[in-house]
């Protein structure tokens, strides 16, 4: 086995090694659009959900069928009714509906069971179930339009369904719902997913999507000055809502972001919006740090947020530990007073459990993350992930491209998140005349 496999396979191993004990035993929802099926990405899909299944993972999967629709009324002569972006359901385009969801679930189950030599599906024993779990109600008239059989999720059984997650059965829903009188309704692919998330409170929801994700200046066309933002805070994900469009296609940036901030005020943790477009997004977005899409997350502003002058006594008590065992550079309680405005702080129950100061050098472009410290009780939860975001976040909004740091003793925290070592004298020269050169602290930069 060649020597040069080793030596990437491993490390690349044991950094995914975190992500899959943190992720075990949690709940993911995944809605995929039948624009994804539709283009042959249902059996990569398929055979990644089948892999994280593997590794302990509460899978539901909620697949939508707009083009499948959309190909039986043409081949019925039979035009597509749409109304701000959601299906007029008619009776023909009900049967076209009904017709569709009994393919596409054949085609997905028959695609958890496949178990090919040389496939990931190699040797795996995927349980399936589907089945009549979703109540719907009519969506009835809005705006003066009335959308017939289109339909709305009116309750789901999450007894039932959290009992098939238990015995690590995969649940797969179609975007159909009946009523009590056995009515059948045309629900969508969103709608289900958002619902299902809220109701059983899951870890994830996660959207694979035919846009990239949101980009960091919505307005603007994505490239090198404006790529996907990876992390939006609901609070400003919800404000940009506000600003973008109202959605008609799945293409426009808002037509995923409202249901994603619809699961995150219902208590999901984490809504995502990745490509289908690249192969195995779902996994870089799970298994990578930087992950490849756009997440939005509830991170309660009373516990993620910028301090205030109140905050110094916290933070002098949180680093005080940590200067004294040398890991930190003693700081003064003025200078902290003076630079309160540059820490972010984790909260928790009005203590202050995470810190760290971003330090601006603008006209070098880049700015120094200082002062990083999570209390020690609670190290390991990803606090210093979120704090690392945020100034990530804070540089990017500032203009600029990098961040560093200097540390003698957690360099590989930050080797793992992206950064690099370079030599002392990379420096913008004002931190240049600061550095103390019998400390010997290494520095490291990410590039953002």
């Amino acid at each position: 086995m060649s020597a040069v496999f080793n030596f990437t396979f491993v490390p690349w191993f044991r950094s995914v090694a975190p992500y899959i004990h943190m992720h075990r035993g949690k709940t993911l929802v995944v809605g995929v659009p039948g624009e994804a099926i539709a283009t042959g990405k249902l059996q990569n899909i398929v055979q990644d959900l089948a892999l994280i299944h593997s590794m302990g993972l509460k899978i539901i999967l909620t697949h939508g069928f707009r083009p499948q629709v959309n190909e039986q009324l043409a081949a019925k002569g039979h035009q597509a009714k749409y109304h701000k972006g959601i299906r007029i359901t008619d009776a023909v385009a009900l049967d076209c509906a009904l017709e569709a969801a009994g393919q596409l679930r054949y085609e997905v189950e028959a695609a958890f069971s496949q178990a090919l030599p040389n496939t990931p599906m190699a040797g795996a024993t995927v349980k399936v179930v589907s089945g009549n779990f979703i109540t719907a109600r009519p969506m009835g008239i809005v705006d003066g339009v009335d959308y017939q059989h289109t339909g709305l999720v009116r309750k789901i059984d999450v007894a039932l369904i959290q009992q098939l997650l238990d015995q690590e059965t995969v649940v797969v829903l179609s975007p159909l719902g009946f009523s009590p009188t056995g009515e059948a309704f045309n629900l969508t692919m969103e709608n289900v997913a958002t619902f299902i998330a809220s109701e059983l409170h899951a870890d994830k929801l996660i959207f694979v999507t035919e846009i990239p994700g949101i980009p960091e200046n919505p307005r603007e066309p994505l490239g090198e000055d404006n790529r996907i933002d990876t992390e939006l805070s609901l609070a400003y994900a919800e404000r940009l809502l506000k600003e973008l469009p109202p959605p008609e296609e799945p293409t426009d940036l808002a037509f995923y972001l409202r249901h994603c901030i619809t699961a995150c005020k219902n208590g999901v943790d984490r809504s995502h919006i990745i490509p289908y477009a690249v192969d195995g997004s779902i996994l870089l977005e799970i298994y990578m740090h930087d992950g490849i899409g756009s997440m939005v997350v509830d991170e309660k502003l009373e516990s993620l947020r910028e301090a205030t002058i109140e905050d110094v006594g916290g933070i002098l008590q949180l680093i005080a530990p940590f200067e004294e065992d040398g890991t930190l550079v003693k700081r003064q309680r003025h200078e902290i007073e003076r630079d309160a405005h540059l820490y972010t702080v984790i909260e928790h129950d009005g203590v202050i459990f995470g810190c760290a100061a971003l330090y601006p050098y603008p006209e070098d472009g880049t700015g120094e993350m200082a002062s990083v410290t999570v209390n020690s009780q609670s190290q390991g939860q990803g606090d210093g992930d979120k704090l690392l975001r945020r100034i990530e976040q804070r540089a990017r909004a500032m203009g600029l491209r990098s961040i560093f740091v200097l540390t003698t003793r957690t360099m590989h925290w930050f080797i793992k998140r992206g950064f690099q070592v370079v030599d002392p004298d990379w420096l913008p020269e004002a931190r240049k005349r600061k550095y103390n050169w019998d400390r010997k602290s290494q520095v490291l930069v990410k590039k953002l």
